[in-house]
């Protein structure tokens, strides 16, 4: 406790002299803020001295990066690495946070290296939200829209309902400023008609609670201004729609035993469902399946004779103190010293924070997907990008748009030039450097790992290969014509046979990319050709024809498509018939049955560019 204490004196002086002149908009000392984010921390949430001090030298460091050398030297490791999340979370400033809500949550959890960071930068957020009127008209819209998307369903989440309905409706004020006022002048006239529907319910609730013998306290709530226009939001429905805008509360004392809790909880479900008429398809069993953030309770919403309706949740004095005041407080209540109560329900946020479930499908999407192998990255504007672990520049460029990965050279990382295959951090500022002679190679995809990269590199490097087909195809037609040549099956056959190329669109593409020639090409072809050695054939009908050795045989199975040959229409072989090759001028090696009609003809005319051909023994 001492050392806390030092340590707290230390980072508050440290504050205290960077911050002296620092205001804020309406004039009033910048410590004031830093103190009421102090008093929320402490107060409200519970947190243990360490987030005092990460307070402190946050607001001192975020604007004077410098002094971070400082806090390093003089303070706990653990310290300066909440610090520096809390900075890194300070410089997001997202272009529309509607859009990539998702994504600028998970950059804060990505961002808090120690579930206290989260919790600090909520109460952060609660003290901006409590000021927000010192803000000028576009600030204060931008800060209440962060704070629905980003802030809210985060303490939601980690089951601090007070602190996310607050936050909610300080939020709403000013992000739909028309339709707040006009729900909360409908809330404030209600009032009296409410009052009213509450004792209708309550007096029967109480009398019978009391006739049965439980110890039980009783309260109720008006659902908040923005919880009742998302609800007319969502179905459609005026005000007067809503069905649970009111809400009574059971909280019963019982026996620190969750099978005892649960038996008086339903036992109370019984008996008021015995008064009022349910709405079972609104029923929400929350003990059987509590929250992940460990709410527990049970909803249901009953009306009575005139058609009045009210929601009943019916919990346990333990139940109520999670609901109303987190986990530190039901670690409180079970007789846990403070210290360790609080590291427990530390330990419960960074569960909460990493969990794959999540209470409800507002935030469901959110906390689903989280995973701790993603990377968070920005363009120079701005622009939030999520990719896998070990993404690259590359990656980057893909994920931005196609035509910026095909030119990407490299990139700027903090005016730091990095090559296309420099894996990216979370929280990288990346400028991508592009030039219009860059083209992808196949040595690309060992360097991308996302599946758009792949898929826009593999479509780029064929139809890259179709052009340089075309570009060889007319430089040999050009070629030939001048040296008084044709194009044709003869010609194509020898290049085939002597560059041992499969297709002849490869001897095309070689040709573009000059890894072959024409001078060679001429070279071969004004020389005169060997008689190609060939086994005898005796004249006997072609389908007896064989080759003198086993050697002298492609063998080949029945998976075509897997090769480069092409059935011949003229006699469709397959599987097991007995077939020869013949070299084509344009689509490479034919297969045909050794009885097809046009056999003779072809060994006749054409007997070197026959192949013998063998099915693979299955």
């Amino acid at each position: 406790m001492m050392e806390d204490h030092h340590y707290i004196e230390a980072a508050y002086k440290l504050a205290e002299r960077v911050l002296a002149q620092e205001y804020r908009s309406n004039g009033t000392p910048f410590m004031e803020h830093v103190c009421a984010v102090i008093a929320i921390v402490t107060e409200e949430l519970s947190l243990p001295p360490v987030a005092v001090m990460v307070v402190l030298l946050h607001e001192a460091t975020r604007k004077h990066p410098e002094l971070l050398v400082e806090v390093k030297q003089k303070f706990p490791p653990q310290v300066y690495s909440m610090v520096l999340g809390l900075n890194r979370i300070s410089t997001i400033n997202p272009n529309d946070t509607r859009l990539q809500a998702d994504n600028y949550r998970k950059l804060i959890v990505a961002y808090s290296t120690n579930p206290i960071v989260v919790l600090i930068k909520l109460a952060d957020r609660m003290e901006v939200m409590r000021s927000l009127s010192i803000f000028s008209k576009t600030q204060r819209e931008r800060k209440a829209t962060e704070t629905l998307m980003l802030y809210a369903p985060l303490a939601h989440q980690l089951g601090l309902y007070a602190q996310k309905s607050e936050l909610e409706d300080l939020a709403f004020q000013y992000s739909e400023p028309e339709e707040f006022k006009k729900i909360t002048a409908k809330i404030k006239a209600s009032v009296g008609a409410r009052k009213q529907v509450l004792i209708s319910f309550t007096e029967p609730i109480e009398e019978e609670l009391s006739r049965a013998g439980f110890s039980y306290e009783l309260k109720s709530r008006t659902k908040t201004a923005y919880s009742i226009w998302k609800k007319m939001q969502a179905q459609q429905v005026p005000f007067e729609g809503v069905f649970d805008i009111l809400a009574i509360r059971i909280i019963l004392d019982a026996p620190p035993n969750k099978e005892a809790e649960h038996d008086l909880c339903w036992r109370v479900y019984s008996m008021v469902t015995g008064l009022f008429t349910p709405d079972t398809q609104r029923l929400r069993d929350w003990l059987s399946h509590p929250r992940s953030n460990g709410y527990e309770s049970l909803h249901i919403t009953v009306s009575d004779a005139s058609g009045s309706n009210v929601e009943v949740q019916i919990r346990t004095k333990r139940m109520d103190i999670i609901a109303e005041s987190g986990m530190a407080a039901h670690w409180l209540y079970k007789g846990v010293k403070r210290a360790d109560a609080i590291q427990e329900w530390l330990n419960r946020v960074r569960e909460l924070l990493q969990s794959d479930t999540a209470p409800d499908q507002e935030t469901r999407q959110f906390f689903s997907h989280f995973k701790m192998d993603e990377i968070f990255v920005f363009t120079p504007t701005g622009d939030l990008f999520r990719l896998p672990a070990g993404a690259t520049v590359l990656d980057f460029a893909f994920a931005i748009h196609s035509n910026l990965g095909v030119k990407c050279m490299g990139a700027k990382i903090d005016n730091r030039v990095v090559p296309i295959r420099e894996k990216l951090r979370t929280g990288d500022v990346v400028e991508v450097i592009t030039s219009k002679n860059q083209r992808p190679s196949a040595d690309w995809l060992q360097v991308v790992v996302t599946g758009k990269a792949k898929s826009k590199i593999k479509q780029q490097l064929r139809e890259n290969e179709g052009k340089h087909e075309l570009i060889g195809r007319e430089l040999l037609e050009r070629r030939l014509k001048n040296w008084k040549m044709e194009l044709n099956d003869e010609v194509l056959s020898r290049l085939l046979r002597f560059f041992k190329f499969k297709k002849i669109s490869d001897i095309y593409v070689a040709l573009a990319n000059e890894e072959i020639g024409v001078d060679k090409i001429k070279e071969l072809l004004e020389r005169p050709e060997e008689e190609p050695s060939r086994p005898k054939v005796k004249e006997e009908p072609c389908s007896s024809v064989k080759s003198s050795s086993e050697d002298d045989y492609l063998v080949i199975d029945n998976k075509l498509s897997h090769i480069s040959y092409k059935i011949a229409k003229c006699c469709n072989p397959v599987f097991g018939d007995e077939v020869f090759g013949f070299i084509s001028a344009k689509e490479g090696i034919k297969l045909h049955k050794k009885t097809c009609p046009n056999a003779g003809q072809l060994h006749e005319k054409y007997a070197y560019r026959v192949i013998q051909i063998q099915w693979k023994r299955l």
